[in-house]
């Protein structure tokens, strides 16, 4: 892999930060990564032996506060966490990577101004550009390193967002699959979702929308 020079300390490397993680899901092994030009914590769970044959089943999902913990229906955040976490659980061995980027990397505050805006009218790709803030400003460097710090070299991505496989392709990321995971849809997010598809190419068909 080729990830940028960006700071981080592995925890493993001073006192670990590593253990067994029973969950309603499964058990799994937690790992925390620490990044030293945020301060933030970024944990990888993971099942089994990242080597193999077989590209590892990986969902690298980004923080959302309101979805993941206070079950928001106003995204598909906190199903696609469940969902990637069943599947993972399901085939025996894969990765989850929890990057602390709320809000596509603006932050909680930016986040819920985002909304306030919505709530007037605009999309959550407007809501961003008229608060200053880009359309989406996750960094992935940080996840190609947790990667590289657990051996994982090809990978089936669990994702809707060619953007996500794209940005980990070009950091040496060998993504050999997307896998769709299209949960969780609603009266509440059904036009967050549309813009998605619309504004931003994920790959969710309006069958999907319809469906569920």
């Amino acid at each position: 892999m080729t990830g940028a020079n960006i700071p981080i300390s592995l925890a493993e490397q001073n006192v670990p930060a590593d253990a067994r993680l029973p969950t309603t899901y499964g058990e799994f092994r937690i790992r925390v990564f620490h990044e030293n030009s945020t301060g933030f914590d970024h944990v990888a769970l993971t099942i089994g032996n990242m080597t193999g044959p077989d590209p590892v089943l990986v969902r690298v999902h980004s923080e959302c506060l309101t979805g993941d913990s206070f079950s928001s229906t106003r995204c598909d955040c906190g199903p696609q966490l469940d969902a990637a976490l069943q599947q993972i659980v399901k085939l025996g061995w894969g990765c989850l990577i929890y990057l602390r980027q709320e809000g596509r990397g603006i932050g909680l505050h930016a986040k819920i101004q985002a909304y306030n805006l919505q709530d007037k009218g605009a999309d959550t790709l407007d809501a961003n550009l008229m608060l200053g803030h880009p359309v989406d400003a996750r960094d992935y460097r940080i996840a190609v390193k947790i990667l590289e710090a657990i051996d994982i070299n090809r990978v089936c991505l669990i994702t809707n967002n060619p953007d996500k496989a794209n940005q980990l392709t070009k950091l040496g990321v060998d993504v050999v699959e997307m896998m769709p995971i299209v949960v969780g849809v609603g009266k509440e997010n059904r036009g967050y979702l549309e813009t998605k598809i619309e504004r931003m190419g994920h790959k969710i068909e309006e069958k999907d929308l319809d469906r569920n």
